[in-house]
């Protein structure tokens, strides 16, 4: 299958939300600031629905590890050759996970006051990021909504994970079946979703690639002419 634009099934990233552990666990899950904490890694479609939740690492341990993970369980991640998820910088660009350009402009804050992309790259992040903040989103209406996600509860390891769990099927419940979520509103709106076909092979590691990488230069040259032409 080739790879487009409308191949995109949304985005993914990892969310730290503390936690209450024995002492003797605490390295594990310090991170770098200190926060005792477990990565959760989200994964969610363009209209900020979960699809798949997996909260159980330790907060020192980097993104990207809990996703090798992911999709190497028998019941993980799992998505066909062909598609792809949008990921920030801190994650591999490779076969089903999508960058952006290091060392150049990214960050929303980063594009206003006017200023316009002069390269393929600048104007690929461009749209790169508002696309994968959507997983942002859906992380930020689970902290506002529910509380116990935002501060430690004395709940065992393994409960406070349901929980997690629980929430975040909550928060498909409510965005399917609540026509005005006031808290939603203030981050606001969702991205049509896709659909994938479930009986292709499934994308089973991350190594950097070089043809995707390759991929991602002629997409972003395509897209940057195409803006280009489109001011003309």
């Amino acid at each position: 299958m080739v790879q487009g634009i409308g191949n995109c099934l949304g985005a993914l990233n990892g969310t730290h939300i503390k936690i209450r552990i024995p002492t003797i666990d605490k390295p594990r899950y310090r991170t770098r600031k200190g926060d005792i904490v477990t990565n959760m890694l989200g994964v969610c479609t363009p209209n900020m629905h979960f699809v798949y939740v997996f909260p159980s690492w330790e907060g020192s341990i980097a993104d990207g590890r809990v996703l090798q993970d992911a999709i190497s369980r028998r019941h993980g991640l799992k998505f066909p050759y062909g598609c792809y998820y949008l990921v920030d910088a801190g994650y591999t660009n490779c076969g089903g996970f999508l960058t952006p350009f290091r060392g150049q402009r990214y960050h929303l804050n980063e594009w206003r006051q006017g200023y316009q992309p002069s390269t393929p790259e600048e104007f690929f992040n461009m749209k790169h990021a508002p696309v994968c903040n959507v997983i942002k989103r859906c992380f930020g209406l689970l902290k506002l909504r529910w509380g116990i996600l935002r501060s430690p509860s004395f709940y065992p390891m393994r409960v406070h994970n349901r929980i997690i769990i629980a929430c975040c099927l909550h928060h498909n419940f409510i965005r399917t079946y609540m026509s005005l979520d006031l808290i939603e509103a203030e981050l606001g709106k969702g991205l049509p979703s896709n659909v994938i076909d479930d009986d292709e092979p499934n994308i089973v590691n991350i190594h950097p690639s070089d043809a995707w990488a390759t991929w991602r230069m002629e997409l972003a040259n395509q897209m940057f002419d195409e803006w280009q032409a489109s001011r003309n």
